[in-house]
This record gives C-alpha cells, sequence and structure tokens, in this order.
C-alpha cells in the first residue's frame, strides 16, 4: 500500500514539474513574440494600470498575440510587474519581454521640437500648436500676452529666444519649452556679452541680439558671420546706414509678397534701415549661439559693403565703386541662370 502511494505520489509530482515546465514554456514563447509594428509607435499607459492591463492594451493594439497564459506571468516573472505610468516609444524587433522591461524602466519619450535660426516669433508659435503632446497654454494668446505669461519685460518677443531643439515629454506645456529656449538665450547672449571685443558700437545686450538676428537673416554660409557682422559694425562706427533688405522685410510685414521694390526701400517703418539711423527697434528673428557670437566677435576688417555672389554667397567691398560693380557682376549672373 505504501509503494503504491509512494508511486502515486511520484507520478503527481511529475505530472506537476511537467505541467509547470509547461506552462513557463508557454509564457517564454509568450514573452519571446515580437512586437508587430513597423515603425516607433507610442504608448501612453495610464496611472494605476497593472501588468494585465497593459497586456491588454498592446493586445487590443493588435502589437501582440494574446494568451491564456498571460494571467500567469506575474507569478512567473515577478520582475516585469511594475510598469510605470507615462508615455513611451516601443521600437520594432523588440520582443514583449524587452518592451514590458522598457516600460518597467519608465524612461517616458523625449519627443522633440526644432526652431531653425532665422524663424520669426509668429513661426515658433504655429510650430508649437502642432507639436504632439504638448500643453497649449497660450493658445488665443496675444503676443504682449504671452510676454506677460512668460515673465519677460518686453512685449516684442521677436529674437527672445535661441534657436535649437528643444526636448519634452508629455505634459510639457508650450510655456514651459518659452521659458527655456529665452532662459537659454539670455545665459548664450550674457556669456557672449562678457566675451565681446572692445569698442563695439553696442550699448547693451539686447542692441547685440538685434544686430545678430541681422546677420543670421543675411547669410546662412558660416564663414561668413563674422565678415557680415563687421560690415554692419564698420557702418554703425562710421554712422551709415545699415541699408539691410531683411530689415525693410520685417517692416513690411504681411504687405511684403516676395519682391522689394525701390518705393518699398524709401518707405518710413521703424526698421527699415534704408530709412532710419542706427539698429532697428527690435530683433527681427530668432538668431543661433553663431550669430550671436559674431555680432559680438566680428571679423576685423574694412569692407562697408557686401551683395550675393550668385553662387551661395557674398561679395565684400571697400568702397561703393567695388559695391556697384559686384552689383552688375551678380546681376549678369542672375540673368545667366535664366
Amino acid at each position: 500500500m505504501i509503494k503504491k502511494i509512494a508511486t502515486l505520489f511520484i507520478v503527481l509530482a511529475m505530472v506537476a514539474i511537467g505541467g509547470f515546465f509547461y506552462v513557463t514554456n508557454q509564457i517564454n514563447s509568450y514573452l519571446d513574440q515580437p512586437v508587430k509594428i513597423t515603425e516607433p509607435e507610442i504608448i501612453t499607459i495610464s496611472s494605476g494600470t497593472s501588468l494585465n492591463g497593459v497586456l491588454n492594451q498592446l493586445a487590443q493594439n493588435e502589437w501582440i498575440e494574446p494568451s491564456e497564459y498571460s494571467r500567469l506571468l506575474r507569478r512567473v516573472h515577478p520582475e516585469l510587474v511594475h510598469i510605470k505610468a507615462g508615455t513611451f516609444q516601443i521600437e520594432p524587433q523588440q520582443t514583449l519581454e524587452q518592451a514590458l522591461l522598457f516600460l518597467n524602466e519608465g524612461r517616458e519619450h523625449q519627443f522633440a521640437i526644432t526652431f531653425v535660426e532665422g524663424s520669426r516669433f509668429s513661426e515658433w508659435i504655429e510650430a508649437l500648436s502642432q507639436a504632439p503632446y504638448l500643453e497649449h497654454e497660450l493658445k488665443g494668446l496675444s503676443e504682449e500676452q504671452v510676454a506677460v505669461e512668460l515673465g519677460i519685460e518686453q512685449s516684442k518677443l521677436e529674437g527672445l529666444f535661441l534657436a535649437e531643439t528643444y526636448h519634452y515629454t508629455v505634459g510639457t506645456s508650450d510655456a514651459d519649452i518659452l521659458k527655456r529656449a529665452h532662459q537659454k538665450l539670455n545665459d548664450v547672449l550674457d556669456s557672449k556679452w562678457q566675451e565681446k571685443q572692445a569698442n563695439l558700437p553696442l550699448k547693451t545686450p539686447y542692441e547685440a541680439l538685434i544686430l545678430a538676428s541681422i546677420i543670421e537673416k543675411e547669410t546662412a554660409v558660416e564663414s561668413e558671420r563674422e565678415r557680415v557682422a563687421s560690415v554692419f559694425v564698420n557702418r554703425l562706427n562710421k554712422r551709415m546706414r545699415l541699408q539691410t533688405d531683411p530689415t525693410v522685410i520685417y517692416g513690411m510685414g504681411d504687405n511684403y509678397d516676395g519682391n522689394i521694390r525701390k518705393k518699398d526701400l524709401r518707405t518710413p517703418t521703424p526698421y527699415n534701415t534704408y530709412v532710419i539711423n542706427g539698429l532697428p527697434p527690435t530683433p527681427i528673428a530668432m538668431p543661433g549661439r553663431a550669430s550671436i557670437e559674431a555680432a559680438l566677435n566680428p571679423e576685423d576688417s574694412n569692407y562697408l559693403y557686401f551683395v550675393a555672389s550668385g553662387k551661395g554667397g557674398h561679395v565684400f567691398s571697400k568702397n561703393l565703386a567695388d559695391h556697384n560693380r559686384a552689383v552688375r557682376a551678380y546681376l549678369k549672373q542672375l540673368r545667366s541662370n535664366k
């Protein structure tokens, strides 16, 4: 009798062990399945969502095949239970186990928004309004109201944010992004102001920012920035008008249709540097670091003029006669390109 009981016990133990290994194998096969996505996908896990809730969410998205053994997963792999709330990016080629481990780490996805050097505040607001997973606290506010929300003294916000790429997570607001961009601008401007050349015709960091924005609009050629800056600094020192087209365009506002006519050059606006003396009242665009540095550390030159070469750069001249020849050459180059 005892022998029979022992035999039965062994059989039951073997069945239990076999069952355990079978279930474990099924669960591991379930975990080894690749997530069925062909490109990175965003998933938001709400606070309090359990492991089973996440598995159901993945199955409903048709990213994984469901399994009747999924409810036993927490017992076999307790290390996968501690799912974090947030918004995450699941990558192609990940297995279900890799995806769950990633969700346990809690590293939320960093979204990115890039502001190009030379862009305007109005373009920033439009880009922010289209940015995914961003809270829109500034929607419908005027520029002056935005300035108040951001705690900025100037009511005109052009040029007061550093053009570069900013990363954010879900729950970040458009105001948060602009506050960071404004602080970065101040940090860079203050730092470069401390390192500026002596005897520049710039009384304040804000004037340097205005000049940097003009440089930003005048050239995208990195090697030319300091030389372009030198032209404007030389003209300011000689009390010559800057006569730079981007300021005219900015002053024209919505009236600009892609062309500048002679009458536009003669039409007074606060920004028309063919009419006004010195710098315009505010920046005309968002400058990058390089243009700020160029404004405060221009090349040592005697250049007073420059015009497009027609080949991607500019021709610089020290006197009006040479400049006029360069202009004629540029016009000839334009005609030959037609």
